[in-house]
């Protein structure tokens, strides 16, 4: 399953992204969130997200093999990872994320944005 969205729905609330950070990172602070909510200028109202769609060009750049699939979900082994972020620059969607410590993170699907939308903006197909 991957995550999709319909910007048709979306009101750019943002609480995909406070969501986000505060499961995956135990913060609140969406500058750090594994999505991004953008408003689509001149459009006033109609905003898109930027997600990652589990493409696997992280897992393709990575030189020490730490970015594996586990279902359908790509993982970061942090064990493996020399923090090198050839993986960062490779994503698409520009959804690799950096901590504060430099080693990349990346959504692990879990799901929490679907289910704080309240209109139903994301969902996992």
């Amino acid at each position: 399953m991957t995550l999709s969205f319909n910007h048709e729905t979306c009101s750019g609330c943002r609480a995909c992204e406070l969501v986000c950070s505060l499961q995956n990172l135990k913060i609140i602070n969406p500058s750090k969130a594994m999505l991004r909510v953008m408003p689509r200028f001149p459009e006033p109202g109609i905003f898109q997200v930027a997600i990652c769609n589990q493409c696997g060009a992280c897992a393709e750049a990575c030189p020490t093999g730490a970015i594996h699939r586990v279902k359908d979900t790509w993982r970061i082994d942090m064990k493996k990872c020399d923090g090198c972020l050839a993986c960062v620059s490779a994503c698409p969607e520009n959804v690799m994320m950096v901590d504060d410590d430099g080693m990349p993170y990346k959504c692990i699907n879990c799901r929490q944005c679907v289910e704080v939308c309240p209109r139903d903006a994301l969902s996992f197909k």
